[in-house]
């Protein structure tokens, strides 16, 4: 069955493209450079009633270098049948762009990422006619990122990260380094990967904690995400209840990355305040003040 976290995991490819390079540096291969990257249809259907569909199938062409198709896979189990349908898309591609093709698998938990690097090879138990040779990201390669600094540095990997993760002990740590991070972000950007992370996050305690987190946007309609509820409910004053909620947790969410104590008093001003103009200001302040309190200096 297609989850909403299947699609966010090959998506952001087609969306962030630039993805790419720090994906093919921990593969180690070389990124492409310069590259156009043209997303092109998933259907892979040669004969019917048989129906064949990659999640997502790129053509890169580098500045320089040789150019090549890429099909992503969003995988969360292991699946015997993948084995030959990965033969059969990368052959098809190949020949029906004449160019190399790759194939790139989006795993979310050590097992499965550990299975699908195969090799899968095919043929009669003497002889392998194909040998199948997947790409794969995983938890077991794709970096932890708990800093809001380094987080805020590269947004689509970090988000990339967060979604990889999410099953992990550290998506906590993670999600909050990701939500600090979108502060300072565009509001563009800050939309698109709240909801991406909304929809894309494969636990559903992760989730839960991420809506807890993040007021969201609409890049995904139809998703049930909470800015369509509170939409739908038509709960406006709570949503302006929740956005003071929201920047509260991020001034604390900075102050605690930072390693500096918050005292309850400060705490208790910062939830009980419903100011979105202060609560702005101390969260601009909590990146560069050395104590709690300075969240509240010059009169403030």
């Amino acid at each position: 069955m297609v989850t909403s976290h299947h699609e966010a995991s090959h998506r952001i490819f087609q969306d962030r493209p630039k993805l790419l390079a720090p994906v093919f540096k921990i593969l180690g291969l070389p990124p492409p450079e310069k590259a156009t990257v043209e997303v092109l249809t998933a259907d892979a259907t040669e004969i019917r009633p048989l129906e064949r569909r990659v999640d997502s199938v790129l053509r890169i062409e580098p500045s320089e270098g040789e150019g090549f198709m890429l099909a992503i896979e969003a995988q969360g189990r292991r699946d015997p049948d993948k084995e030959a349908s990965w033969a059969y898309y990368l052959a098809y591609l190949t020949a029906k762009y004449e160019r190399p093709a790759l194939l790139l698998v989006v795993c979310h938990d050590k097992a499965t990422a550990d299975w699908a690097a195969g090799p899968f090879r095919l043929g009669p138990g003497y002889w392998a006619a194909l040998s199948v040779h997947p790409l794969v990201v995983g938890p077991g390669n794709v970096p932890v990122i708990t800093d809001p600094g380094e987080a805020a540095e590269d947004l689509t990997w970090a988000a990339f990260a967060a979604m990889t993760h999410s099953r992990g002990r550290n998506a906590a740590a993670i999600l909050e380094a990701l939500a600090c991070a979108l502060r300072t972000a565009d509001p563009v950007s800050y939309t698109y990967y709240s909801e991406l992370l909304e929809v894309g996050l494969a636990d559903d305690q992760a989730r839960e904690f991420w809506r807890e987190l993040m007021g969201v946007g609409s890049f995904f309609p139809g998703r049930g995400t909470l800015v369509e509820e509170k939409y739908l409910e038509g709960k406006a004053d709570g949503k302006a209840e929740a956005q003071a909620e929201e920047r509260a947790r991020l001034v604390l969410c900075v102050l605690e990355k930072r390693g500096i104590s918050v005292p309850d008093e400060v705490r208790e001003r910062l939830t009980g305040c419903s100011d979105l103009d202060a609560l702005d200001q101390w969260l601009d302040r909590a990146f560069i003040v050395s104590t709690a309190e300075g969240l509240f200096a010059e009169g403030d």
